[in-house]
């Protein structure tokens, strides 16, 4: 269990790097999410070939990874657009309402009893984020776009919590991501005629930060979670991800200078978040000593 901890916690790190990252991307983020998965695929793909590490699973398999994956581009698409209707900040601080989400579903998805006290971890970072929705009201669009965000990763968390038990990480990752790819590519046609854009192609700095994007905050946080995710509950690592808000808006601040435009009511809203993380952090090392001590 530390160990899986540690490989999260590393994880999560490392996407708090994606907000910045998409912000530097000047692509819109239907086509920024379409080019990270093509870059990510194609790696992934000779990486595993040349390991021979690459495995098949059964068809009903490989439709519920494409199905996966799909939540999971999804996901990227309205997380990005959350960035550009408002800035990284936000975007990052909505992921927070993970938490409520997956306490919530995962008991009826997993089938699993519904912990009261998660709950109650999760609705103390959803009045964290209303804090944040009341007091800074242009932000709404952006504010409601990265709450879809976090419906959607707590959705694919809980389902690909089964799905690491029975294929390896890195072989649930490709299918998962190939289904997303395959589906965006249907969808981008209708998206591009319904919000045009101007660029299609990425200029050559996108190039460099779509590299470090797909590269480093996806295949290499991707396979660590998956790693964790054997071992952790979806819940856990959920709630765990909202310490993404925490190292990626120190970097908006540092690279954005995104505090200047950011109320009181923000840091109010950030304060309540951490403390649900900080708490359920107790929790798994409280019942990890209780687990030793039998």
């Amino acid at each position: 269990m530390k160990n899986a901890l540690y490989k999260l916690h590393i994880a999560v790190f490392l996407w708090g790097f994606t907000g910045v990252l998409g912000r530097l991307i000047s692509l819109n983020e239907g086509l920024l999410v379409w080019y990270r998965l093509i870059i990510t695929i194609a790696t992934l793909y000779f990486l595993m070939r040349a390991k021979k590490q690459l495995e098949s699973v059964s068809n009903k398999q490989r439709w519920q990874l494409f199905g996966i994956g799909g939540l999971l581009a999804f996901h990227w698409c309205f997380f990005y657009g959350s960035i550009k209707y408002s800035n990284v900040s936000i975007a990052l601080t909505c992921l927070s309402s993970t938490g409520l989400f997956t306490a919530l579903l995962e008991p009826l998805i997993s089938r699993k009893k519904l912990v009261v006290t998660e709950v109650l971890l999760g609705l103390l970072a959803i009045v964290g984020i209303y804090l944040i929705f009341h007091f800074d009201p242009q932000y709404k669009i952006g504010i409601i776009l990265g709450v879809v965000a976090a419906l959607l990763t707590c959705i694919f968390s809980v389902l690909n919590k089964s799905q690491v038990s029975y294929n390896a990480p890195k072989t649930v990752m490709l299918y998962e991501l190939c289904g997303g790819f395959l589906l965006l590519t249907i969808l981008l046609p209708l998206y591009l005629y319904l919000l045009p854009t101007d660029r299609w192609v990425p200029v050559k700095g996108d190039y460099i930060w779509l590299l470090l994007l797909s590269w480093v905050c996806t295949i290499a946080a991707m396979d660590l979670s998956l790693q964790a995710l054997q071992k952790v509950s979806a819940f856990t690592q959920n709630l765990t991800l909202n310490l993404e808000p925490v190292y990626g808006i120190v970097l908006a601040f540092v690279v954005y200078n995104e505090n200047k435009y950011l109320s009181k009511w923000f840091y109010y809203g950030f304060a309540l978040i951490l403390l649900a993380v900080i708490l359920q952090m107790l929790r798994i090392i409280k019942s990890r000593k209780r687990l030793v001590s039998y």
